[in-house]
């Protein structure tokens, strides 16, 4: 960048607690882990807003300076001016200053860069959509501990295209006697969570009468889509970040994380709300 630019963080970071779990079995032991942040980053340029997505909260500047040249906004990182993050609770957002040159050909192409990036929520233009309000789910209790022993192997068992390609993400329905009733497949994690809502609504099967099961990792825009498709309890086969662990909270939806080696971990509802 010139010699007069600047990159300015304000408020970018803040300290990471540990989030409380209680073990879903019948020693029901609790502890507590420190999971992966995430947040809304708005990326603006010369105050037009560009994209919105969910990234971790480290080394931003890096970020929006490599996204800036690998999505072709500039050609060459002279014409970035300046660069200040700032952020406001679960959000970031980014004011970037371009060359003229770079910004006018921005305006011509005001591409769209959706489905370019595993966030899923890149071209989103606002905040208020990467962070939306969501009406919160009755309270419902979560599944019986037996209905998740052996469930990896049995996810192996179901994943019938991943068996042959590899590289595909699924989402799953565990009915309420514990069966897998549906599998679903997609390069795309939240692909794979859509067609299984999909699927449900068409099969005019209650979301509620069982739950769901994600092999990726659970981040906030599938907390979105399990809200909005109205399951009680979503199981993430990976670890959920921060944000999305309080969003299942605020929502009422049970968040269990199923590790490899150890008991279900019952994120939400928190430990202390019993």
């Amino acid at each position: 960048m010139p010699p007069s630019a600047a990159i300015v963080i304000t408020d970018a970071t803040e300290a990471q607690d540990a989030y409380a779990y209680v073990e879903l079995d019948d020693v029901a032991l609790r502890g507590s882990a420190m999971l992966a942040e995430e947040c809304a980053l708005a990326i603006a340029y010369n105050g037009i807003s560009y994209a919105v997505m969910m990234v971790s909260p480290s080394a931003v500047e890096d970020f929006v300076i490599g996204f800036s040249l690998s999505s072709a906004v500039v050609d060459s990182i002279e014409e970035i001016y300046d660069v200040r993050v700032t952020r406001n609770g679960d959000a970031l957002n980014a004011e970037v200053q371009i060359s003229n040159r770079a910004f006018w050909a921005l305006k011509q192409q005001r591409r769209q860069l959706a489905g370019t990036s595993g966030c899923g929520l890149c071209g989103v233009a606002a905040l208020e959509q990467a962070l939306p309000q969501l009406t919160a789910l009755p309270p419902s209790p979560l599944p019986p501990a037996a209905h998740l022993r052996e469930l990896r192997a049995r996810i192996a068992s179901v994943q019938s295209l991943a068996r042959h390609s590899g590289a595909l993400h699924a989402a799953l329905f565990v009915d309420q006697d514990g069966e897998i009733g549906l599998c679903r497949e997609d390069i795309g994690r939240h692909n794979a969570l859509d067609k299984l809502i999909g699927a449900l609504s068409q099969q005019g099967r209650s979301a509620r009468q069982g739950f769901v099961v994600i092999t990726s990792r659970c981040s906030l825009e599938l907390i979105h889509k399990a809200v909005r498709g109205e399951f009680a309890t979503l199981v993430s086969l990976s670890a959920p970040t921060n944000l999305s662990v309080r969003w299942a909270r605020e929502h009422r939806l049970n968040l269990i994380h199923l590790p490899h080696h150890s008991a279900p971990r019952v994120y939400s509802p928190a430990a202390d709300a019993e």
